[in-house]
């Protein structure tokens, strides 16, 4: 493992939390860019090492070498350099968890162009959107009917985009791709093995624009996050410190290519690493589906949200063999401390939870020195400066609920249009910007320090507890409330399979707590059902934060990526405006 990743970290083993916070530094070369110094290298000194492991719904099954992705990338980068692309050019890409995912975004970055991850869940609305906020030029797109429907009827919107091209399935090649699309696994079979890296100008820079996530925020537009090179690098505390992959060994993070969850476990920090992917390429999630991808992938390390712990903890996992994983994470939401129990308890497995955003990659976690405290999101990781800051700007004392900062962000620069902003001296792995919006990146980072807008409070051992978004929190008869410790003790209940937690306006209280709850399977609604579990809430947590409004739905409305958008239950409760 320490063949590259001992090449930007001087140090990598840590006696104690306390020595690792103190103690790590990453040194982030100039001209770092991940496909020739991180994937071209690790097929230059050992070209057999496994990098990819692959399988479907059906059960197929591929496997691809760190040579096979240098081999790949670089004849899919002389397919865009044909197509007219240079570097900063903006590519989107929509390939669910197909191995193209993984050669195009090396592709990319050897030829400097910027890549948008999509998720195959856009509409055509959402697709006319990011093309054009974006200025993308190429769209390349998995050969999915209803996806390719639906660009099909954005494009005449997206004067912008040049080229549409589609990857085929395997002895597929051009069978019922749309008229003018490029077959792109036709064109990179003529395609040269060997590419040269860019010198000079050509050549990228470590604070130059490499991806482009849309935020997945519950409230408003998708804003355009902008990373640069050194994201892989920041990358390295997910990997190592959090998830704790090893040195060619399976690592499965379970996500769709067009979230932010696949950069935190997919590719950056696990190839520096030396770890495999473990690819798991579904059409629609269920329960049986991952826990057999799992048995033949046999990870030894796993992360997943925490829906699918919830899900999965709803399943019989008797005679279900889960000896193989070593370490299991979890992040994207707060996991409570219920569904923590009944886990181990079935399984064996102690997830450690994670928090950070499309912003960022790893901001705290319960490191690998750090006991498990079930709710919890752990200490903060090192290079960030995290801090609990008031409304006025504040350090907040132990046990007081504050905005989650990073008080090492340094000066993010211009956001405005046609800029590309420049960080001097920020942390790897620290956004730089939301791009073309410099007004917007102005109103949560200044003088120093990004407020995530993310709420948590601290205890007197230095553990954070997630408390939830700053809109999100509940003020009811002047108690401040989070939405997820209400959540937490809804779970605890075996009738609730789901439930998100808002507050409700009431003419006396101002907001009163409201739960929406998805029930278990055989669950039926009822007044008695609600009574029992407002009494529950009552027993479990401070008597005053039980909801008092209790509505059963048959599904939540959620982001693309999978998060709760609550914003869309107060709009609903709050009326038509005006």
């Amino acid at each position: 493992m320490d063949d590259i990743l001992s090449r930007y970290c001087p140090r990598i083993d840590f006696d104690s939390y306390e020595d690792f916070y103190q103690n790590y530094r990453c040194d982030a070369p100039e001209n770092f860019n991940f496909a020739y110094d991180v994937v071209d290298e690790w097929a230059r000194i050992d070209p057999a090492k496994p990098a990819l492991l692959w399988t479907n719904d059906e059960g197929a099954a591929l496997s691809y070498t760190f040579a096979d992705m240098k081999r790949l990338s670089s004849k899919a980068a002389a397919v865009l350099l044909d197509l007219g692309l240079s570097k900063g050019d903006v590519v989107m890409l929509i390939l669910k968890q197909r191995p193209e995912v993984w050669i195009m975004l090396t592709a990319l970055e050897k030829i400097g162009a910027v890549a948008i991850p999509g998720t195959y869940q856009l509409t055509r609305k959402d697709i006319a959107y990011r093309c054009n906020a974006a200025e993308v030029k190429v769209l390349i797109t998995v050969d999915d009917g209803e996806l390719l429907d639906n660009i099909a009827a954005a494009l005449p919107e997206c004067p912008g985009v040049r080229h549409w091209a589609v990857v085929t399935p395997p002895r597929a090649a051009g069978a019922g791709i749309p008229a003018g699309c490029l077959d792109l696994r036709r064109a990179m079979e003529g395609a040269p093995e060997t590419f040269t890296r860019p010198s000079g100008g050509a050549d990228t820079r470590l604070r130059e624009p490499m991806l482009i996530y849309f935020s997945s925020g519950t409230t408003g537009m998708p804003k355009m996050v902008l990373h640069d090179h050194s994201l892989p690098l920041g990358h390295i505390v997910t990997a190592r410190y959090w998830l704790c992959v090893q040195d060619g060994k399976v690592h499965m993070t379970q996500t769709d290519s067009g979230w932010a969850k696949f950069a935190w476990g997919k590719i950056y920090g696990q190839w520096i690493c030396g770890a495999v992917i473990g690819a798991y390429d579904t059409e629609k999630f269920t329960p049986r589906g991952i826990l057999d991808a799992i048995d033949r992938l046999r990870p030894a390390t796993f992360c997943a949200p925490a829906t699918i712990f919830r899900f999965l903890i709803k399943e019989d996992l008797s005679g279900r063999d889960f000896s193989f994983i070593k370490r299991c994470s979890v992040a994207g939401e707060p996991l409570s401390p219920e569904v923590y129990h009944q886990i181990k308890e079935k399984t064996g497995l102690e997830i450690r939870e994670g928090f950070g955003q499309s912003e960022t990659s790893v901001m705290a976690a319960c490191f690998k020195w750090l006991p498990v405290r079930p709710g919890s999101m752990g200490k903060p990781a090192p290079l960030f400066g995290l801090e609990l800051l008031d409304e006025a700007g504040a350090p907040c004392d132990d046990g007081m609920v504050g905005n989650i900062s990073v008080t090492a962000a340094g000066d993010p620069g211009s956001a405005g249009p046609g800029a590309a902003p420049v960080s001097g001296g920020s942390p790897p792995g620290l956004f730089r910007g939301y791009w073309k919006d410099g007004e917007v990146t102005a109103r949560c980072w200044s003088g120093g320090v990004y407020r995530t807008g993310d709420m948590a409070w601290r205890d007197s051992d230095g553990y954070y507890w997630f408390v939830g978004r700053n809109d999100d929190v509940i003020k009811c008869s002047g108690y401040r409330i989070g939405p997820f410790e209400v959540e937490s003790a809804l779970m605890e209940h075996p009738a609730v399979l789901e439930c998100a937690v808002t507050a409700a306006p009431d003419p006396t209280r101002g907001q009163v707590v409201k739960a929406t709850i998805v029930l278990a399977k055989g669950r039926v609604p009822s007044e008695d059902l609600k009574r029992e579990l407002q009494n529950h809430v009552k027993r479990v947590t401070a008597p005053y934060k039980y909801p008092r409004i209790v509505d059963f739905v048959e599904e939540l409305p959620k982001t693309v990526s999978g998060k709760i958008q609550r914003n869309l239950i107060r709009q609903k409760d709050a009326g038509p405006a005006g």
